[in-house]
């Protein structure tokens, strides 16, 4: 749909290494709200490995030229027909999940995460790398105006599917968690199980990510490959590395359970069987997420006072900042700003 005028957006055209420059500025019309549908004004939007992934072609894409991005925060500036959930001027948050059918056995079951007929934003529709996004009002999420638009972005998706992950690494109360990569996603869920009165140990590559980990109060921080200082009871790998998910499993406590957080993963080595599976140690895929994750981790991260770390950049320059993701020169979440 067109609307009046047109904006600056981003778009990927041709999916390939970043060197290719597969994220491109393009001009297009500014969209319009379709029934049940608001449209908000970009304030900020977090730029997400998945975007990386989409851009780089480890997602096939679901439609030429799509505009990425699905950690949008803004002000609704118009309301599609029969749209009454939002008022003009309120501010809401855009996220990944955008639609699901309502009536499969997995969304009436409460697992519409695993809806077949489930959309998303910056894959199936455009996303946020724009002045402008439309959402349908029934997967938006309202947002308090006293927050800077900037540490709410990385919430979004970071935030909710590093939310979902822990519950799927089942940590038991007061348990040992091991995080594997240290970016937006397990900054932030880091901590969320702090707050619940976790250990926590982070291995990761980056020498600046282990010094936030620390910051943040984990018990340790060391190398990728590097065993944690205890077994553990759970782990999450965040890193989208296959390669770690044999240590990540040799380092579960007997019972521990591993969940795998990302939506791609490059292939995962041979396990042995004793080494890493035995001793009933179980590995967890984590799937999107539902509007019910999405609500109970914002509420809990209003509660626990939850802070993004944030290396912000203008719009304009959304390439730059997808590029800074790809080589880890990003500082815990990297979020587009419109000014």
């Amino acid at each position: 749909m067109a609307g009046n005028g047109t904006e600056l957006a981003w778009a990927v055209e041709t999916p390939g290494p970043m060197d290719t420059r597969p994220l491109r500025p393009v001009r297009r019309a500014v969209p319009l709200p379709g029934p049940g549908e608001v449209r908000v004004r970009v304030e900020a939007c977090g730029v997400c490995r998945t975007d990386l992934h989409l851009a780089e072609g480890d997602l096939a894409p679901h439609r030429p030229g799509t505009v990425p991005g699905h950690e949008v925060v803004g002000t609704v500036d118009m309301t599609g027909p029969s749209a009454t959930r939002f008022a003009i001027g309120d501010r809401i948050g855009i996220a990944w999940l955008r639609h699901t059918c309502g009536t499969c056995r997995y969304c009436r079951a409460g697992r519409e995460n695993l809806c077949p007929y489930s959309a998303y934003t910056g894959w199936d529709a455009d996303g946020g790398f724009a002045g402008h996004a439309v959402v349908p009002e029934d997967f938006a999420y309202a947002l308090p105006g006293d927050v800077p638009a900037e540490g709410l972005a990385p919430l979004l998706c970071a935030g909710i599917i590093g939310f979902r992950a822990l519950r799927r690494g089942e940590l038991p109360p007061g348990g040992r968690l091991g995080i594997y990569g240290f970016g937006a996603s397990a900054h932030l869920t880091a901590q969320i199980a702090l707050a619940q009165g976790a250990t926590v140990h982070v291995m990761t590559r980056a020498e600046s990510a282990r010094r936030l980990a620390l910051t943040l109060g984990a018990a340790s921080a060391r190398d990728t490959y590097d065993p944690p200082p205890e077994p553990l009871d759970s782990a999450i790998v965040f890193a989208p590395v296959g390669d770690i998910v044999p240590p990540a499993l040799a380092a579960l406590d007997r019972g521990g359970t591993l969940a795998l957080a990302g939506i791609h993963l490059t292939d995962i080595p041979s396990l042995d069987y004793q080494r890493h599976l035995f001793f009933e140690r179980q590995v967890r895929s984590v799937t999107a997420n539902t509007r019910e994750d999405g609500e109970e981790f914002l509420r809990t991260a209003r509660e626990i006072g939850l802070k993004a770390t944030v290396s912000p950049y203008p719009m304009d320059r959304a390439d730059r900042a997808l590029a800074d993701l790809a080589a880890d020169r990003v500082r815990g979440a990297a979020v587009l700003t419109t000014g």
